[in-house]
């Protein structure tokens, strides 16, 4: 079973830890793998990457509200693509 898997039934629940689900296991003190820290990292620098490319407020709170699915609903594995290595 892969470290990302969270649930592997067909109950409906996420089957994948996302970064806010990282967070709260480095939060608990829970051992992170490599990548796993790595897609952290890597996810932290994309965000402020994108915020900070920002012209208005508006747009700001956009892709702030976006990052957050983003680290809600996606895959931590996401994060370890080429793109989000900034």
């Amino acid at each position: 079973m892969e470290n990302n898997i969270r649930n592997s039934n067909k109950s409906g629940i996420k089957d994948f830890f996302s970064i806010n689900d990282l967070r709260e296991k480095d939060y608990q003190n829970i051992n992170l793998s490599p990548n796993e820290h790595l897609a952290l990292k890597n996810y932290d620098r994309y965000r402020i990457a994108e915020l900070n490319k920002q012209k208005s407020e508006a747009t700001f709170n956009n892709k702030y509200m976006q990052l957050q699915v983003m680290a809600n609903l996606s895959p931590f594995n996401e994060f370890l693509k080429e793109e989000y290595f900034l």
